[in-house]
């Protein structure tokens, strides 16, 4: 669902540009001498930020870089990095912007890990070459993944979650964690955002998978 406009995302979106970027093709292959990190992850439609910016505090050593198109809610994530003090999140940056146009944005073989987190799923059928992990993302993906990158996804939708193990291994990525109730178990290396704890509270479990890209 769309987030209800803000008379102050724009304003504050063009005030801190340099941060939540609207140009962020200018860092093509640079991305680890800007965010000083040896290791790229790249959370597409991050939402309100609440992942990244708890991953990146978990790990510090990483680079983070989060994706969101829909300008209020990127605003919002970007508000919280600015409130929280922007020299806490060296080693983050925001992209406001379509996933569509990643290609444009990062060179070949750049990005360590893609993490999807509750991706739009796109339920009817005629809307799911908009998913993002259908072939037409995959393609992207596959060329700014190093050798061996990873995606990391995580849903509750069990339909996107089954359409996406057949998209990612039809593609001919190799998967080497799978789980359908991620969190009966306890994984502190994984932040946990209040939505998805929303999830969690009324016992909905919550598929995750990792694939790795194969070498072709």
């Amino acid at each position: 669902m769309r987030m209800r406009k803000k008379k102050w995302a724009e304003p504050f979106l063009e005030e801190h540009q340099d941060y939540a970027l609207n140009d962020p093709g200018q860092y093509q292959g640079k991305w680890c001498e800007l965010l000083h990190t040896e290791e790229i992850h790249l959370e597409l439609g991050m939402g309100k930020g609440d992942y990244l910016l708890r991953m990146a505090e978990m790990y510090p050593e990483f680079g983070w870089i989060g994706v969101e198109k829909d300008r209020n809610a990127a605003a919002v994530a970007a508000r919280k990095a600015v409130d929280a003090g922007l020299d806490k999140f060296p080693n983050t940056r925001m992209i406001v912007g379509n996933a569509e146009e990643i290609g444009n944005w990062f060179a070949e073989k750049e990005v360590d890990v893609i993490h999807l987190n509750f991706s739009d799923p796109w339920p009817k059928k005629y809307t799911h070459k908009r998913r993002l992990s259908n072939e037409r993302f995959l393609q992207l993906y596959d060329r700014i993944l190093k050798d061996s990158g990873q995606i990391i996804m995580k849903t509750d939708n069990q339909d996107l979650f089954e359409s996406s193990i057949l998209y990612f291994t039809e593609f001919g990525f190799r998967i080497t964690e799978f789980s359908v109730d991620f969190r009966r178990k306890e994984h502190p290396e994984d932040a946990i955002t209040e939505y998805e704890q929303r999830f969690m509270d009324i016992g909905q479990p919550i598929y995750r998978v990792i694939v790795v890209k194969s070498e072709k």
